[in-house]
């Protein structure tokens, strides 16, 4: 019977090590330097149940040796037979393995207990001779329950291609069986072994259930810090809602946490459990969080469902219910079957966060470490970027998620007036900032306490928003950096989103009241904000301060260098247009080919590294950019007026015409943001004229004259024929629709590349 027992990719991702210490050996450090996050969650299986531990230094040494001494305990331990070893503990069953021997009870009971193993001709064992991979396989063979006679032929080379055929030895080079045995390869043959099947009996079907062991499979491991029926916070928890304690004293490092695979109970305790092999584990910046479809800042897309498992501060739920926590900038993990297909989620690193630490030297990472609990491996981001050491700067906050093994680094940070707190001062648990109520973390009380209701604070926030810490207003390298959106302005009353989740209320500040004329400037001021992104302070409880973003980096917006100007824009880029129906959020995809020129830029901002991270599309000094078909109008005085129509009704007019354009003409126009009643800019699209179907790449591109140009799933679409505009219907899109009703088109595309406009049909008669 064939089986393959680990994929190929997660054989190739384990390039992991091994050690099995004698009994008197110090205790295992429970660190693992030397492995990267896949290689460590499996080798963490194997060590749950004894089979393998770490040197005291906290590393594995993956090319190191094993010895045959050694390679017998791992055997009986992953066979469950520990208690067992008193009935060989007395005996001498080798003359060179004396009951003294740290392993004698290992080596005569896989000898003799299991007939696993046998001596050499000449009587002895040689316990401190290193195992060859030959001889290991051999070993594992017969703990399958396979004998001499099920196999034959010639020796190593019969045994290996035997152990090859039921997949005892995937992911291993089986070319050199008399080669000593790596730690690493003994990894991968002993996760072989736990799945593996076994032969000639028929009561049992599996290695785990022949060693006295049950299952359960498809589980989703959520923490390894649960409080089990023992009292202790070492008990597993999974997403079904179960919880079950640790066999022994063991407890998991939480490198396994967020996994699915399979529970192996000994009785009703863990045993270990055994990641299945997924197809990848990516984490994400959310672009969009819709109903079916999450959109990273690259423009990637993911389909979801509304029943798709999300988990979200160690708890179970469904992506329907946890959509309106994901905002853009949120970042997310994602679980990628080998399909593709996105099996389950965690919100942020999967972990709500209890402890952070604060960075406060340039380039670097201390502190790090003590937050994992000496779980090596992990990866760095930060505000959802890849990140390592020199990226670090002063005032930064890492967190850990052990779910994903990752730290999470945040430099939010928040400036304004210190309203109240919860139990007190000293102590806070909870603070009130902008309008705002955050939790506090215990060991951010220290830098918190030396403050007060009533004066100005600038909070260091983790990546979930928790305050990490507290600093003077001004204080060097602290600036206050939190930008946002204001989604709404009535009056002198605001409401900000802030692009890290939060929303702020608040009565905005007008300054100092010197006349009707400037208070009545300051306040068409404030309502040219709305739908803007500004940055937020605040100087007194329940009023904030609003500041509209500009300017920033100088230069075109060059999409295929990505960059704008010399400034490189950042992996994680945000990009947003200012419309006349408020603001949209894109992504480098929708752009086109651009480049697209520094006047049509209104904002971009930089990151701790220089790169751009933040881009705001919209005629510079003006308004927002309305793409459309005009309509001209007269009044008694014969004064022609233009008004802008597109698939959202009305959109700009009638303005009284300075400029020289006729009605069904599609347009790109600035409305003048001063409130002059008129356009700051006004001008033609390109037009494309019969543009064939087989010009499309897609839905996404079309090349004419040897250009291509994009179509942004924003797209509008006007039939001649109906005069009516396309909308999206029975699960089509507009640009099926439009597609799909005529062989040749014509289209209307802006200056960066972008179609803007698509039009079917025959002409107006």
């Amino acid at each position: 019977m064939k089986k393959r027992v680990l994929s190929l990719l997660l054989l190739a991702a384990m390039a992991a090590s091994l050690l099995v210490l004698p009994a008197q050996a110090a205790p295992p450090a429970n660190r693992f330097y030397d492995l990267g996050g896949d290689a460590y969650a499996q080798v963490e299986s194997l060590r749950l149940m004894g089979v393998m531990d770490g040197f005291s230094d906290g590393n594995f040494r993956p090319n190191g040796q094993l010895t045959r001494a050694q390679f017998c305990k791992m055997v009986v331990c992953a066979l469950n037979a520990e208690d067992e070893l008193g009935l060989y503990r007395t005996v001498t069953v080798y003359p060179d393995v004396k009951p003294s021997h740290w392993a004698a009870a290992y080596i005569n009971m896989a000898s003799k207990g299991k007939n696993a193993i046998s001596g050499f001709s000449d009587g002895k064992f040689y316990p401190d001779r290193t195992v060859t991979l030959g001889q290991a396989a051999t070993i594992l063979l017969r703990v399958l329950g396979y004998k001499d006679e099920n196999i034959g032929g010639v020796w190593p080379d019969s045994y290996l291609s035997f152990a090859a055929s039921i997949g005892l030895t995937d992911g291993v080079d089986t070319t050199k069986g008399s080669a000593p045995l790596s730690r690493s390869d003994a990894a991968v043959l002993f996760n072989n072994l736990l799945r593996a099947d076994v032969q000639g009996d028929k009561t049992v079907s599996n290695f785990l259930t022949a060693a006295g062991l049950t299952t359960k499979t498809d589980m989703v491991l959520v923490s390894s810090n649960a409080r089990g029926p023992d009292g202790k916070e070492t008990a597993m928890l999974f997403s079904d809602g179960s919880i079950y304690q640790m066999a022994g004293d063991k407890a998991s490092n939480g490198s396994l946490n967020g996994l699915k695979g399979t529970l192996v109970l000994e009785g009703q305790k863990v045993r270990t459990f055994l990641p299945d092999a997924l197809g990848v584990s990516r984490v994400i910046t959310v672009l969009k969080a819709e109903a079916n479809q999450i959109t990273d800042r690259s423009g990637s897309k993911y389909m979801v469902t509304g029943g798709t498992k999300v988990y979200r501060n160690g708890a179970e739920t469904t992506w329907s219910e946890a959509r309106s926590w994901v905002n853009p900038g949120t970042s997310l993990t994602l679980y990628l079957g080998t399909a593709g297909n996105v099996e389950f989620i965690f919100i942020g690193g999967g972990d709500s966060s209890t402890e952070a630490v604060i960075v406060y030297e340039k380039n670097s990472v201390k502190g790090f470490d003590s937050l994992t609990g000496g779980v090596g491996g992990y990866t760095i981001y930060k505000n959802g970027c890849r990140a390592n050491a020199k990226d670090m700067r002063p005032y930064d906050v890492a967190t850990y998620a052990s779910s994903t093994n990752t730290i999470r680094v945040c430099d939010t940070r928040l400036t304004g007036y210190y309203e109240s707190c919860t139990p007190s001062p000293t102590e806070a648990t909870g603070i009130r900032v902008l309008g705002h109520d955050f939790d506090v973390l215990p060991t951010a009380q220290s830098t918190l306490a030396k403050f007060r209701p009533g004066d100005q604070i600038t909070l260091l926030l983790t990546e979930d928003n928790k305050v990490a810490g507290a600093v003077k207003p001004n204080t060097a390298g602290a600036g206050a950096n939190a930008i946002g959106i204001a989604t709404s302005i009535s009056g002198t009353s605001a409401t900000v989103e802030l692009l890290c989740g939060i929303e702020i209320k608040g009565s905005v500040d007008l300054g100092e009241q010197i006349n009707d004329k400037i208070t009545q400037l300051r306040q068409e001021e404030l309502a040219r904000m709305q739908n803007r992104l500004v940055r937020v302070t605040s100087t007194g409880r329940n009023t904030i301060g609003l500041v509209r973003l500009g300017g920033g980096v100088s230069g075109a917006l060059d999409l295929e260098k990505r960059q704008i100007g010399s400034s490189n824009l950042a992996e994680t880029v945000s990009v947003f247009r200012y419309t006349a129906n408020g603001i949209e959020t894109l992504s480098l995809n929708d752009l086109g080919a651009g480049p697209i020129p520094n006047g049509e830029i209104s904002y971009a901002h930089t990151n701790w590294a220089g790169q751009v991270d933040i881009i705001a599309l919209g005629a510079v000094g003006g308004g927002a950019t309305v793409y459309g078909r005009t309509s001209v109008s007269l009044d008694d005085r014969d004064s022609s007026y233009i008004s802008i129509y597109n698939d959202q009704g009305k959109v700009a007019g009638p303005f009284r015409s300075s400029y020289d354009i006729g009605g069904g003409v599609y347009v790109a126009a600035v409305v003048d943001d001063a409130g002059t009643g008129s356009f700051s800019s006004l001008r033609p699209l390109t037009a494309l004229k019969d543009v064939p179907n087989s010009a499309w790449s897609g839905e996404s591109s079309v090349t004419v004259d040897g250009r291509s140009y994009s179509i942004p799933v924003t797209v509008m679409a006007y039939n001649k024929d109906t005069r009516t505009w396309i909308s999206a219907s029975e699960g089509k899109s507009v640009v099926d629709i439009a597609h799909a009703y005529a062989k040749e088109c014509d289209m209307y595309a802006s200056d960066d590349g972008v179609i803007r406009v698509i039009e079917v049909g025959g002409d107006f008669r």
